[in-house]
């Protein structure tokens, strides 16, 4: 899958395109349906202005977030594309600064951790997955967040949950 990559203010030089970069493959390693050539995606770093105009005007929700994507293809069409072919394109994703760095300094990890495991949250819904269906589906992604992450170097982000459930899936891993 082929990244095009913009970065705005307020996000601080870095690393970023390699980070989206290593995000992207360690994705397609846990959801095969990504590792397609003919793929590509575009991954906007921006500011909670931004992210919160987008918000408001895609999803009727009047509050900056950490992470939107904007599928371009139905899932049922991603998991038939074949191999060889024209470029598709898989979607749009955008990222917030200032709510990645609050809630990265919430949980305790770096700003870039926390920004890999939005990219792969992010393709993970333009490949169809959605945590927001049913608690089993949202097991499922999760799993896949987690198993992409390690790909990464990164911990397990859900490690710490303060429910019984959260504790028993975290020692069922």
């Amino acid at each position: 899958m082929e990244l095009e990559i913009d970065i705005e203010e307020p996000w601080p030089a870095g690393q970023w395109e390699a980070l989206a970069s290593r995000a992207a493959e360690a994705a397609a390693s846990v959801a095969p349906e990504l590792d397609n050539e003919r793929l590509s995606a575009s991954l906007l770093f921006t500011s909670d202005t931004e992210i919160h105009e987008l918000n408001r005007e895609w999803r009727q929700r009047d509050k900056p977030t950490n992470v939107l994507s904007f599928p371009m293809l139905e899932r049922e069409d991603l998991l038939d594309l074949a191999p060889k072919g024209p470029p598709e394109l898989l979607g749009d994703i955008a990222l917030s600064h200032e709510t990645c760095a609050r809630e990265a300094k919430e949980k305790g990890v770096s700003l870039e951790a926390h920004a890999s495991h939005l990219i792969v949250h992010g393709l993970l819904h333009l490949a169809g997955y959605d945590h927001e269906i049913s608690p089993a589906d949202a097991d499922a992604m999760e799993a896949l967040e987690i198993k992409a992450l390690a790909i990464c170097g990164i911990a397990d982000p859900y490690g710490d949950r303060d429910t019984e459930q959260g504790k028993q899936e975290g020692d069922a891993r």
